[in-house]
């Protein structure tokens, strides 16, 4: 995670979008990644303004390690009418960790707090894991769903390559009431079988893509109760701005590209989004 991490920091941002005609959320960011800051910063206190001068008010603060969920817990304590968090073990880190139990502490600690609404992100990733270290992967999926269903909290899931499996687990454990799928890749196929389940589909830049075909068909047949929109940014800068840095302002670009494949009023699609941003997540307010 790290190399990745770093590579994204120095990238230059992309220029701030028109202003949506009506505030949403960003359901899913990495505002540390972005400053390589302290939570109380005055970078993140930028990146959120920012964000609200486009009529994006609200971010969901993502975690993938044992330190930086506690970067977000401290984050949604600081600006707390703005961010609420989101904790867990990446699926890339949980391979990785020498004492993933005591990592599951932490992580089931800080699931205790008020500001806490989502255990995530979680999930499996094939692409940057070998077979070898899958089983550990999807045994730390299986502790985050549980830790999702004790805590009554929402869980996010990280899916790259790994579909099936990920659909598998879900089934054999029993998914959380609330399931969403952050940065949601899949076919056409699977977004109806994730529909037909009640899970939640998250949609970020990567539908801008022009590579991205069946993304965009998938968006269209996703019912409006069930759509989350996000940036995870810094990455996944929408086109016309692929390869820049992200920032959660990014997403008055992706809501106005969803409008356009979904054939909806900008207006209309953003309070929904923010309505089911709030049911999922709860308030904001302190």
């Amino acid at each position: 995670m790290a190399d990745r991490h770093n590579r994204d920091i120095d990238r230059p941002r992309a220029p701030l979008p028109e202003p949506l005609p009506v505030a949403t959320v960003d359901s899913h960011a990495h505002m540390e990644i972005i400053t390589d800051t302290a939570p109380d910063s005055q970078e993140v206190a930028d990146i959120i303004n920012e964000a609200k001068s486009v009529n994006v008010d609200r971010i969901v603060q993502v975690g993938y390690s044992a330190k930086q969920s506690k970067w977000c817990v401290a984050a949604a304590e600081k600006w707390n009418t703005s961010v609420l968090a989101a904790v867990a073990l990446h699926p890339n880190e949980a391979p990785v960790i020498a004492d993933i139990e005591a990592d599951w502490a932490v992580i089931a600690k800080l699931a205790e707090h008020p500001r806490v609404r989502a255990i995530g992100e979680t999930g499996l990733d094939y692409f940057r894991t070998p077979p070898e270290l899958r089983g550990r992967q999807q045994e730390s999926f299986k502790w985050h769903i549980e830790l999702a269903k004790k805590t009554k909290k929402a869980l996010v899931i990280h899916d790259r390559d790994s579909h099936d499996d990920v659909l598998s687990v879900l089934l054999e454990v029993g998914a959380p009431e609330k399931t969403i799928f952050h940065c949601f890749s899949g076919d056409v196929a699977m977004a109806k079988t994730c529909i037909e389940r009640g899970y939640t589909l998250s949609f970020a830049g990567t539908l801008t893509f022009k590579n991205a075909p069946g993304l965009r068909e998938a968006l269209k047949l996703v019912p409006i109760d069930q759509l989350l929109v996000e940036t995870d940014s810094p990455f996944l800068a929408p086109m016309p701005h692929r390869g820049a840095g992200n920032t959660p302002a990014q997403i008055a670009t992706i809501v106005r590209a969803m409008a356009t494949e979904r054939k909806s009023d900008l207006g209309e699609l953003a309070f929904a989004l923010s309505k089911n941003a709030e049911r999922i997540f709860g308030s904001f307010a302190p």
